[in-house]
């Protein structure tokens, strides 16, 4: 597929304006006032509502999401929407019980947490292993992925797509840090939204012959009713990725808590809410994007089975369903996917750089005005794009699924992450030396029973270590003298009770998730 001369000048011309929109967005309001790193990583805890839940989503839809899980989509069917399903009521729990913390302890980023609950030590090494995993596996992911996509869409080199996201997204956010990502998202998330929308009820009318999307949705489920089961069988291909009922008792929700709670590229948005209540609307509001965005990013994939049954590489088939857009709006949409693409880049160089920053730089280099430390995540941010170009190819070709090989690699650490958290926010005995050993447990575990118990499935691996990590941290804590109270969250000083709009959103939530899985099961 390419692009029309119309659909190129579109794109052309979406691009300069999300520019400029990011650039008067960014503009510094008071002359008197220089941008310090409260402004550049937290868009000086300013962000409404939407901002907020648009942000979230559109940090979270990126070529990783949208390439990979259609990708995945095309492979496993419909089950690989649990990841999005799962994830409103994760969002909910996060916005209820995690940040009411985070925000009371006034936080840039999740290492600083861990220091002032803890030490210093969980600090630096939580902050390097989150450099690590940002740059060799997220950033990287996303990059590959949207080079692949511009390479299938447009016909550019995969180098060249990557390079042009690198640069797109230096130009959208270097200067204006998180606001200036944060306050654009809403247009990303709105075209892909709508594109997404349009494109799945293309690809049903197309495979019903005209006769619209409730016949092709009903010739799908007849044709190929083994890619709308949601819990898999453990006689499924696929039940290695998703093994049954553990998708909703197991392991995916220590994935989807050490994503949406304990990760500094998605929590970094929140904890730059106006309040707490604003904060509460905006992942309420995303919780209910994410209900949808099946429609969005797996139905696509799954109709890709029958309209192209015989493609080289399941991450083809969002970009190939594409094809289906009239000339015009296809240059749209794929503006919006770039952007979107770009703003997740944006978004995990912006929170790479203020770790490194934060919690790395501030003490080696103390008492620097905030100019430099801002100049100095500017840096960061372009180092880790130049790091990520080089190793993206090497690291992510052989893989024809990117979006399982992401999840998978991250669960060596997810568990141990999880359980750091858990015991430092809610159990006031947890110390330093429990949280080091769960930390370590979690990556050497998992490795051993990678290497040792390969049949067993990634998800229970995930899950039985995070059980493993949470046992060996209490009993570590329990005997090695200092019990960590000193520095223990007081839970009685947190305000953990919420709006009624907020209580209402998680009640419509729950009732729509468990239709949802009561229809599919």
């Amino acid at each position: 597929m390419q692009l029309t001369q119309l659909d190129s000048s579109i794109f052309v011309v979406y691009v300069i304006g999300l520019l400029i929109i990011a650039a008067w967005v960014s503009r510094n309001e008071r002359k008197d006032h220089e941008r310090d790193t409260n402004d550049y990583f937290l868009a000086g805890k300013s962000l409404p509502w939407w901002a907020i839940g648009a942000s979230l989503i559109a940090a979270n839809i990126s070529a990783e999401q949208i390439i990979g899980m259609s990708g995945s989509g095309y492979a496993l069917g419909l089950a690989i929407a649990s990841y999005e399903w799962m994830a409103a009521i994760t969002l909910i729990i996060v916005g209820k019980y995690f940040l009411p913390i985070f925000l009371k302890r006034e936080i840039y980023t999740m290492p600083q947490f861990l220091e002032q609950r803890f030490d210093s030590r969980v600090r630096t090494i939580m902050a390097i292993f989150w450099l690590g995993v940002y740059v060799l596996v997220n950033l990287t992911g996303v990059l590959w992925l949207g080079g692949l996509a511009i390479n299938t869409v447009a016909g550019f080199d995969p180098m060249f797509g990557m390079i042009f996201l690198a640069v797109f997204s230096i130009a959208y956010s270097l200067y204006g840090g998180l606001k200036a990502v944060a306050m654009t998202d809403i247009i990303q998330v709105t075209l892909l939204v709508a594109g997404g929308l349009l494109l799945s009820y293309l690809a049903l009318d197309h495979i019903s012959n005209g006769q619209g999307a409730i016949a092709g949705f009903s010739h799908l489920t007849n044709t190929i009713p083994e890619k709308f089961d949601m819990i898999l069988s453990k006689d499924n291909p696929h039940y290695m990725s998703l093994p049954g009922l553990s998708v909703l008792v197991g392991g995916m929700w220590v994935m989807n808590l050490s994503y949406w709670g304990c990760n500094q590229y998605i929590i970094q948005r929140a904890l730059a809410a106006k309040s707490l209540d604003e904060a509460h609307k905006g992942i309420a509001f995303a919780a209910y994007i994410k209900l949808f965005m099946p429609i969005i990013v797996v139905l696509p994939g799954i109709a890709a089975v029958v309209m192209h049954p015989n493609l080289s590489a399941p991450d083809q088939a969002y970009p190939e369903m594409m094809s289906l857009m009239p000339s015009g709006l296809k240059g749209l949409v794929f503006a919006a996917l770039v952007a979107a693409i770009v703003s997740s880049v944006a978004s995990m160089t912006n929170s790479i750089s203020t770790i490194f920053t934060m919690d790395i730089y501030t003490h080696i280099a103390p008492n620097k005005s905030q100019r430099h430390y801002v100049n100095i995540g500017r840096m960061v941010s372009l180092v880790a794009l130049c790091i990520a170009l080089v190793v993206a190819e090497p690291l992510l070709n052989q893989f024809d699924q990117a979006f399982q090989y992401i999840q998978e690699f991250t669960g060596f650490f997810t568990p141990g992450i999880v359980a750091i958290f858990f015991l430092g926010l809610f159990w006031k005995k947890a110390n330093a030396n429990g949280a080091l050993v769960a930390a370590l447990t979690s990556a050497v575990l998992s490795f051993l029973l990678k290497i040792w118990w390969p049949e067993l499935p990634f998800i229970d691996r995930v899950g039985m270590v995070f059980i493993a990590c949470m046992i060996l941290g209490v009993v570590v804590s329990l005997t090695t003298g200092d019990n960590g109270e000193e520095k223990a969250v007081a839970l009685h000083d947190i305000q953990f009770a919420s709006s009624r709009v907020f209580n209402l959103a998680t009640v419509g939530c729950v009732v729509i998730l468990s239709a949802l899985y009561a229809t599919w099961w």
